[in-house]
C-alpha cells in the first residue's frame, strides 16, 4: 500500500511548484521526509499532534493541533496527503501577509461560514495558551482578555464577528496580532 505513494510522478512535482514556493529539490526532500513519517503517505491526526508535542513539551498543543490540522486537510477526509501538507507548509512559511492572513482566518473560522466570532478566537486563543503553557500570561492576562483586546481593535463595526477583510485589516495595523499568530518573526522597524 505505501509502494503506491513513494515514488513522486513528475506530474504531480510539477503541479506542486506551480502551486507553491518550493522547487523541485525542496518538493522531493519534503516528500522524502514525510514518507519517513508516514509511509502510507497519511499524516493522521493522532500523528499531527504527536509533532506538535515534540515542539511543545511545556504545554499541551493537542486543542491547537487538532485545529490547525483541520485547516491542512483540505479534502476532509481525516488525514492530511503530501500534496495538503506541502501546500500548507508553502502559505505558512513563504506566502506573503496576504496569503498568511487568509490562511490564519481559516484557522480561526471554526465553522467555515466566513466570520470569526468571539468563541471561535477564544478556542484559538485558549489552545495558544494551553500549547505554551503558563508563561505568566503577559500583557493580556488570559484568553478572555486577549480576544476581548482583538473584538476591540478589529471589530469595526462591532456585530462581534469579524470578516476576513476586518481580520485582515486589523492584522495588518497591528503587527503584534500577526506575530502572536505566528505567522511573522518581529521584525519591528521602528
Amino acid at each position: 500500500m505505501g509502494k503506491k505513494n513513494s515514488k513522486l510522478q513528475q506530474e504531480t512535482v510539477d503541479k506542486l511548484i506551480a502551486e507553491t514556493y518550493f522547487s523541485e529539490k525542496e518538493i522531493k526532500q519534503w516528500h522524502k521526509g514525510f514518507l519517513k513519517d508516514c509511509p502510507d503517505g497519511l499524516l493522521t491526526e493522532a500523528g499531527f499532534i504527536k509533532i506538535y508535542t515534540q515542539f511543545f513539551p511545556h504545554g499541551d498543543p493537542s486543542k491547537f493541533a487538532s485545529l490547525v490540522f483541520r485547516v491542512f486537510d483540505e479534502n476532509n477526509d481525516g488525514s492530511i496527503e503530501f500534496h495538503e501538507f506541502i501546500r500548507a507548509l508553502s502559505i505558512t512559511s513563504r506566502g506573503n501577509l496576504d496569503e498568511k492572513l487568509g490562511w490564519a482566518f481559516r484557522l480561526y473560522d471554526v465553522d467555515n461560514d466566513g466570520y470569526i466570532t468571539r468563541t471561535e478566537m477564544f478556542n484559538i486563543v485558549d489552545a495558544i495558551y494551553q500549547m505554551v503553557g503558563d508563561q505568566n500570561g503577559g500583557e493580556d492576562g488570559d484568553p478572555t482578555t486577549r480576544v476581548a483586546k482583538i473584538f476591540e481593535q478589529m471589530d469595526t463595526d462591532n456585530d462581534n464577528k469579524l470578516t476576513l477583510d476586518e481580520f485582515k485589516e486589523g492584522s495588518r495595523n497591528d503587527p503584534r496580532i500577526v506575530q502572536a499568530l505566528s505567522l511573522q518573526p518581529d521584525t519591528s522597524l521602528a
